[in-house]
């Protein structure tokens, strides 16, 4: 089988990492041709066609902004399914581009599968349109979606959580916190981790705050958790004067030895929440009460952070953009820094997210059914 796979960002490029290894122990013989990152391809043992990193746009202007690239990104990733001719295309989330991929490979006669599926039940539900055309196998990865998506009138699958299985599987590898703060050279003192995204725009919308927030608490030290496609001098000039460290390929061991995590909403609040941490989640954007109104009148469901969204109960704080200053972050954190009420709270609501979630083999279960539609 020849598949040819598309993920966006760094979340999607270790996802589909495990899936193409799961889809290698069904089929030995597979091929592979991808848009995405460095881990798919250490899997497929093929370099990428577009690297990830060269297409992580967000936010309206942004994409206004680069709307040249994109076309040709899209135009690129046509040409390579024309040449290639894959029995089955694969997407990864990231449905601006994704779905214009799908509508595309399914007028080919090629069978689109898509895992782990688009945020639509909080955003641009009317995406469920293209969905029910182009897109002929679903796979959830939250456990509430295949009703979601039921009633209206589509069949998806639950297939588990890949966040489960990597973080399962990374905290069979973690040293100590002596030894953890040995290795990086850090000094033995509780840590706060610093989570602030991967994409450029993230990074300097929030970790300034993060980072304000964090030395208000001297007791503790604040360590950056270094994004894969981020360059230092990035995180150099956000930081200015402040000389805090950035860890590179240690974020899940950051985030488990820290007493408390700052965390920018996404997939990593979900990490954190399975590595035990508490945190607070924070999205600055551009801080505006305009857009943070604006936002809420198109959203679909009371919460944006996966914690919540799961348990379907504010578990975690969410802090969106104009919510999002050092005071509210540091009135969070000092509550979850100590033995509080809130950090037992979270601490609480995370065991029923793992029962919740199951333990199913996520990429395991998606490649059979992948392989088995053929």
């Amino acid at each position: 089988m020849k598949y040819f796979l598309i993920a966006g960002e760094a979340s999607g490029d270790l996802h589909a990492s495990h899936l193409i290894a799961s889809l290698k122990e069904q089929d030995p013989q597979a091929a592979f041709r991808f848009l995405g990152g460095d881990l798919m391809a250490a899997q497929a043992g093929e370099s990428p066609i577009i690297h990830y990193r060269d297409m992580a746009y967000m936010g309206f202007m942004d994409v206004v902004k680069h709307l040249g690239k994109i076309l040709g990104f899209l135009g690129t990733a046509r040409r390579a399914i024309d040449e290639w001719q894959p029995d089955a295309v694969i997407l990864v989330d990231y449905p601006s581009f994704n779905l214009k991929v799908a509508k595309y490979a399914h007028n080919m006669g090629i069978t689109v599968h898509y895992f782990i599926s688009p945020k639509v039940w909080v955003w641009k539900e009317w995406r469920v349109k293209d969905i029910r055309r182009y897109v002929d196998h679903m796979y959830c990865i939250l456990p509430f979606e295949p009703d979601w998506y039921r009633e209206r009138s589509y069949t998806a699958t639950y297939v588990g959580n890949p966040t489960v299985q990597e973080v399962a599987q990374a905290k069979n590898s973690f040293p100590d916190f002596a030894t953890f703060v040995s290795q990086h050279g850090l000094p033995d003192r509780p840590i706060i981790a610093l989570v602030p995204g991967s994409r450029v725009r993230e990074i300097r919308d929030n970790l300034p705050l993060m980072l304000e927030a964090a030395a208000r608490h001297p007791r503790y030290q604040a360590v950056i958790a270094g994004a894969p496609s981020i360059d230092d001098k990035l995180y150099r000039d956000v930081m200015g004067d402040k000389a805090v460290p950035v860890l590179r390929d240690a974020t899940y061991p950051l985030i488990y030895h820290a007493q408390a995590a700052l965390v920018t909403s996404g997939t990593a609040t979900l990490e954190t929440a399975l590595l035990g941490t508490p945190q607070v989640a924070c999205y600055r954007f551009n801080g505006s009460k305009w857009s943070y109104n604006f936002y809420r009148r198109l959203l679909s469901g009371k919460y944006v952070t996966l914690p919540n969204l799961i348990l379907d109960e504010p578990l975690i704080p969410e802090l969106l953009m104009h919510l999002c200053t050092v005071d509210t972050i540091d009135e969070h954190l000092t509550q979850l820094l100590e033995d509080s009420p809130a950090r037992a709270s979270q601490l609480d609501g995370y065991k029923r997210l793992a029962e919740r979630l199951g333990s199913d083999i996520c990429t395991a279960t998606a490649a059979r059914l992948i392989a088995a539609s053929r």
